[in-house]
């Protein structure tokens, strides 16, 4: 077993494509399941070696003969074992069938769930599989319930059943586990949307060596190494002129502080100069907190188009607000022709008016949050995390642009290599929660555009190098985590130093 996750990420029905292939290669499928038991017990075992007692809830189809067989393991190990089923195992078929017939020659106490049935020691979640598409049925939806209610530590077979092994949605409830052991395949919902915080610790167990001939995966983890490595190299000849000009559009009236934040990100993640168009009563204080940026004050009515010819990208959006002058930036911004980062307030000025969007090109990054996606898209939030990965990708089809869907598990369109496969950020955490960290990523963003880095790539890297940071921060807790404590340890990953 190893608990090294691959880097490609695949959806259900691609795993079960896989498991088989695995079997038609030769690997007898109750080979594969009992490897899979043995992945549980270890994981188990490991866990939680001094347990001594296990209750393994059973439904039907393969997740049942793992439970089944990881309960045979227990018991041989000396472990107190009960099974409780949800699905009549007289009626499971192939090698399930096989796994239950041995549990029950072992003389393992095997019964039908009732709710005031006890439950004791670690509990196993072995009820539903990767097959689910609908709403969890009652008498497995009294099950969760009665295990998640139960305080007792939760070990889930390949995933909590509940969840969505594509998406990261919930079908009306999903166990709360504090162990999940995947098999196969990575999926992709084990990592996004609710899927985390379901899962709780993630173990891959790949059980065989996949076969070459793959089908394509859903999304492939960030590969921050391979980013870096897309950077422009600094000679010893270097000049400010050769890591691009980016300005910064926002700040209106109240809202100084998002500006500055992106400003000073973008000045640290390495852009050669970096200039802010912003409210005149924000000059001063972000000359004090940075001298390094060149500054300019704009009211209602001002041409910045002088401006933005000597600019090689834009980031337009934090503190913007969506009065006429942020509407007038935004559109002068959108007319340039420049590669741009669109956040916070662009985004609902660009929803409020689609016909803007007609401007944004493959150049472009937007970095929207579930519900700035929903706006953009004319949807509800709840919509949008329903099908995170579809959302992704409905927003670059319809503004043509590149995106990032922030939240846990954020999702960015795919690399120009590999277009059709959404990029997943496994780092970050709920510190992060709080103002400014969208600003921190815009500057980011726009600093690795205005640097020449291709679109797709600069938002990657951005994304990545943002939520390791923030992990970094937390190591001093995640309480009071402020979004400037990221700068620091963002230039650290950016130079190539790893904490």
């Amino acid at each position: 077993m190893a608990n090294d996750f691959p880097t490609d990420l695949y959806s259900a029905t691609a795993t079960r494509e896989l498991d088989a292939a695995l079997i038609a290669g030769g690997i007898a499928g109750l080979e594969l399941m009992q490897r899979a038991a043995d992945a549980l017990w270890q994981a188990l075992s490991g866990r939680w070696p001094r347990a001594g007692v296990l209750t393994v809830f059973c439904g039907a189809g393969n997740n049942a003969g793992d439970g089944y067989l990881l309960a045979e393991r227990a018991q041989s190990a000396g472990w107190t074992v009960a099974v409780y089923w949800l699905a009549d195992p007289q009626r499971l078929q192939g090698d399930a069938a096989t796994a239950w017939q041995r549990a029950q020659a072992a003389g393992i106490q095997i019964q039908a769930w009732e709710p005031d049935l006890p439950l004791d020691g670690i509990l196993v979640d072995a009820l539903l599989g990767t097959g689910i598409s609908g709403e969890v049925r009652n008498h497995f939806a009294a099950a969760i319930a009665a295990i998640n209610a139960s305080g007792l530590p939760v070990l889930a077979v390949d995933l909590p059943s509940g969840l969505d092994a594509d998406s990261g949605r919930v079908w009306g409830i999903a166990v709360k586990a504090q162990l999940t052991v995947t098999f196969i395949a990575a999926k992709l919902g084990l990592m996004t949307a609710e899927g985390p915080d379901h899962c709780g610790e993630l173990v891959f167990a790949p059980l065989a060596e996949l076969p070459d001939e793959r089908p394509a995966p859903l999304a492939r983890v960030i590969d921050l190494p391979g980013l870096l490595a897309e950077r422009p190299a600094r000679s010893l000849a270097a000049h400010k002129g050769q890591f691009g000009h980016l300005l910064l559009l926002g700040g209106d009236h109240g809202m100084g502080g998002a500006i500055m934040l992106a400003a000073e990100a973008a000045l640290r993640s390495g852009a050669g100069r970096v200039s802010v168009l912003t409210r005149p009563e924000h000059v001063p204080a972000l000359l004090a907190r940075c001298p390094e940026v060149m500054v300019r004050a704009i009211d209602e009515h001002s041409d910045v188009a002088e401006l933005l010819a000597r600019v090689s990208a834009l980031v337009v959006g934090p503190g913007l607000g969506q009065a006429t002058w942020s509407r007038s930036l935004l559109e002068q911004a959108l007319n340039s022709g420049l590669p741009q980062v669109l956040d916070a307030d662009a985004l609902n000025v660009l929803a409020a008016d689609p016909g803007l969007a007609a401007k944004l090109d493959n150049r472009s990054l937007i970095t929207p949050h579930p519900a700035e996606a929903a706006r953009l898209l004319g949807c509800s939030t709840a919509q949008v995390q329903a099908d995170r990965p579809a959302a992704v990708h409905a927003l670059a089809q319809q503004l043509g642009c590149q995106v990032v869907l922030k939240g846990v598990g954020s999702l960015t369109t795919g690399l120009s290599s590999a277009p059709g496969i959404l990029g997943l950020c496994r780092a970050g955490n709920p510190g992060m929660a709080t103002a400014g960290m969208g600003d921190v990523l815009s500057g980011v963003c726009g600093a690795l555009l205005a640097l020449g880095l291709p679109a797709a790539s600069a938002l990657q890297l951005a994304v990545q190098v943002h939520a390791q940071a923030g992990d970094i921060a937390a190591e001093q807790g995640q309480w009071g985590l402020l979004a400037s404590d990221l700068i620091a340890p963002m230039r650290r990953l950016l130079n190539g130093f790893t904490g």
